[in-house]
């Protein structure tokens, strides 16, 4: 699997857009469990089918792109394909001095927003979750150990890492639209039902006063490339005082809602996003909120 990564990183964006665009139409054809999904979802945001049409083709140019994205080599910008927009939003968060949350959903090409961003305001930190299938989860940490990119582990030494990066004014980045394990997450309202939301970004937010920014990353026509959009910051986090955990996630939920909606042809509708939690048997991946300094 690695050489036919290697082999398809070497293709032009665009034929393997046209390539992903077959494939995602073919997912849709062959699983009515992916309709079902795909049709509930949309209905659920109050969006005619029309409007996330687009978004078949475009789940399956996301799977095309990957090998593209996670075998460019390490000395190669990837800015050369991105045109950045809201640079400005980032340069105030920097300057508040208690570092920035950028934050997205599974939208747009989401795994080149994080390499995007180490470039221009490196470095990034980013949890990941290994991917079961031991290939794929070298595959992944490899493509992912770059330059100004830091990839810690969902668990609890990766969420102090992420603490010390916000004391240091530094960045990280989360998709905020997981669904995280039992435990780990609250029921909040998305798009007017309950779905378990994860708690970590509301809380880092919460406990360091960073600025948490949404990021819109969308593909360009053609492959043309991509447009990567900083949007201005989620209102209502650093008030005082401070809201509840409740409120600060739906804050958070909206500010996604906010994100699909502005690219409802390129949302993975296809994803879950109402599904029962996980057990999850391995270390937490949250530390309750509680700071190092606080810890006992």
């Amino acid at each position: 699997m690695f050489l036919l990564f290697r082999f398809f990183s070497h293709w032009p964006l665009r034929v393997l857009h046209a390539l992903g665009a077959a494939m995602g139409w073919s997912v849709w054809l062959l699983s009515p469990r992916y309709r079902a999904t795909f049709r509930a979802n949309v209905a659920q945001a109050g969006l005619p089918f029309e409007a996330a049409r687009p978004a078949i083709a475009e789940a399956g140019r996301f799977v095309a792109e990957l090998p593209k994205l996670w075998m460019r080599p390490h000395d190669q910008s990837c800015l050369a394909l991105v045109h950045v927009q809201g640079q400005a939003y980032a340069e105030a968060a920097f300057a508040a001095g208690q570092g920035v949350i950028f934050f997205a959903p599974h939208a747009g090409s989401f795994e080149l927003a994080p390499q995007a961003l180490a470039e221009l305001y490196g470095p990034v930190t980013a949890m990941y979750r290994p991917a079961r299938q031991a290939w794929l989860a070298r595959l992944m940490q490899s493509s992912r150990l770059r330059p100004g990119l830091v990839a810690v582990p969902a668990n609890l030494s990766g969420i102090r890492q992420m603490h010390r990066t916000l004391k240091a004014n530094g960045a990280v980045a989360l998709l905020t639209d997981q669904v995280p394990p039992e435990g780990l997450g609250l029921w909040a309202s998305f798009f007017g039902k309950p779905a378990y939301t994860m708690t970590l970004a509301a809380r880092l937010a919460l406990q360091s006063g960073a600025v948490m920014l949404p990021v819109r990353t969308l593909r360009l026509p053609r492959g043309q490339g991509y447009s990567l959009e900083i949007l201005p910051p989620v209102a209502g986090l650093n008030t005082t005082p401070p809201p509840d955990l409740l409120q600060a996630v739906s804050l958070v939920n909206q500010a996604i809602e906010t994100l699909v909606l502005s690219q409802p042809g390129q949302y993975l509708w296809g994803y879950a996003r109402y599904k029962t939690p996980r057990r999850e048997t391995a270390a937490p991946a949250e530390d309750n909120g509680q700071p190092e300094k606080n810890k006992k």
